[in-house]
């Protein structure tokens, strides 16, 4: 084990191309699809907090169900739409960066809409009724919940990042897993190691326990002045 683990290790630390190809692989599929899905989801989750319409309760509950929704689900669902025999099939979506993005939008979305509003949500009640007190306007309003929230909002769209970059069933069914083009660290780590090349499974393993960390850590020190 020390020997799988020392060369694992020298993987690393010599820069070895494939490794840090397909590490910064995932870390581009990773951004990007956390990127597209705060665009979406931050507007959702504030919409949520502020403005009350039929059946609200019951889109929160369904957002909160979909945050343990399986990968493989939803790599199902999408490889359904953008396979050849798909609504979707001329795009050309399947076995492409695409679709990994479109299958990891759809994984962080629920996740950083129910994160987002959770945290609105437990802003101190007197916060707005002081702001509205002292006549503030519904603009005023919002800019300042934004701002008194910025942590958690923060805090939200890292976790939706640490939710992606770690998942394995959309990037595996979407993407095909293709050397040198759309295999991420954790479709590697899953053929690598069943094939017994334990080395490059295991590096890779901790430079994605490394990200994990970092996210962990950063989510604590901004969450930390919000106890």
């Amino acid at each position: 084990m020390d020997t799988v683990f020392g060369e694992a290790l020298s993987l690393i630390f010599s820069g070895d191309k494939e490794v840090f190809f397909i590490a910064l692989t995932s870390l581009r599929f990773s951004l990007v699809s956390s990127l597209i899905a705060s665009i979406i989801s931050i507007p959702l989750g504030i919409l949520l907090h502020f403005y009350s319409f039929p059946f609200k309760r019951a889109l929160v509950s369904i957002l909160h169900a979909l945050m343990a929704l399986p990968t493989v689900v939803i790599g199902l669902l999408v490889f359904s739409f953008i396979s050849r025999s798909g609504p979707l099939g001329s795009l050309d979506l399947l076995f492409n960066p695409s679709g990994i993005i479109i299958g990891q939008v759809i994984l962080a979305s629920p996740i950083l809409t129910s994160l987002v509003y959770s945290g609105l949500s437990k802003l101190d009640p007197r916060f707005h009724e002081t702001l509205i007190t002292l006549g503030a306007r519904k603009t005023d309003i919002l800019r300042a919940s934004l701002s008194e929230a910025k942590f958690v909002i923060i805090s939200a769209v890292l976790a939706g990042f640490g939710r992606v970059i770690g998942e394995v069933g959309v990037s595996m069914m979407l993407g095909g897993n293709i050397r040198w083009y759309t295999r991420t660290m954790t479709t590697t780590i899953a053929l690598e190691t069943s094939k017994g090349n334990f080395e490059l499974g295991l590096s890779l393993g901790l430079i994605l326990m490394t990200v994990a960390l970092l996210i962990n850590g950063t989510t604590h020190m901004l969450v930390k002045p919000e106890v």
